[in-house]
C-alpha cells in the first residue's frame, strides 16, 4: 500500500484500524528502546528513523546527501506489517542474532528478506525483541557500519 503522509500521525490515521493499532505499537516500542540521536520522520512515504543530516551530513549515498541515512522504517503493506531494519541486512552479526532469537519470541516461522521483517499474522509479532533490535545499534555505530559497507561497493 503507498500511503501519502508529511507526518507519522498523518500515515497512521490514513490505516484500517487494526493496522493503525500494531503501527502505533511498533512505534512505541521502537522509540522507547532506540538509542538517542535517531530522528523519526516520514522517509520513503512511511514512518522511519533516520541519521539527520545534522549529524551525518553526507546523508545516503543514493541521494548524493539529500537524504538522511535511514536505518528503521515500518510499513502497512497490502498483505502484511513490514519493519525494515538497515542494520540487520548490513550486519551479519546482528542478523544471526535476530534469525536465532525469533523463534524464540514467535510462533510463526520468520519471514524476512534483506532488511525487511513481514508479518502477516498481526497477533503473533515479537514486540519485546523488535525492541531489542531496535536498541542494538547507536548512530555512530550505525554510520560505521554503513560506512564499511559502502566502501565494499566501490
Amino acid at each position: 500500500m503507498n500511503y501519502k503522509a508529511t507526518t507519522v500521525k498523518e500515515y497512521i490515521d490514513q490505516l484500517p484500524e487494526d493496522r493503525q493499532k500494531v503501527i502505533k505499537k511498533l512505534r512505541s516500542t521502537i522509540n522507547k528502546h532506540l538509542p538517542k540521536g535517531f530522528k523519526e520522520k516520514i522517509q520513503y512515504n512511511m514512518p522511519g528513523w533516520v541519521v539527520p543530516l545534522s549529524k551525518y551530513p553526507a546523508g545516503y549515498h543514493a541521494s548524493k546527501g539529500e537524504l538522511p541515512l535511514p536505518f528503521i522504517n515500518i510499513a502497512s503493506q497490502k498483505n502484511f506489517v513490514a519493519l525494515y531494519h538497515s542494520g540487520v541486512y548490513a550486519d551479519p552479526e546482528l542478523h544471526q542474532w535476530f534469525v536465532e532469537e525469533y523463534p524464540k519470541h514467535a510462533k510463526r516461522k520468520l519471514d524476512m528478506g534483506k532488511s525487511c521483517i513481514r508479518f502477516k499474522k498481526l497477533d503473533d509479532i515479537p514486540y519485546d525483541l523488535i525492541g531489542e533490535l531496535a536498541g542494538k545499534i547507536s548512530p555512530d555505530a550505525w554510520i560505521e557500519t554503513y560506512e564499511k559497507n559502502l566502501g565494499k561497493g566501490k
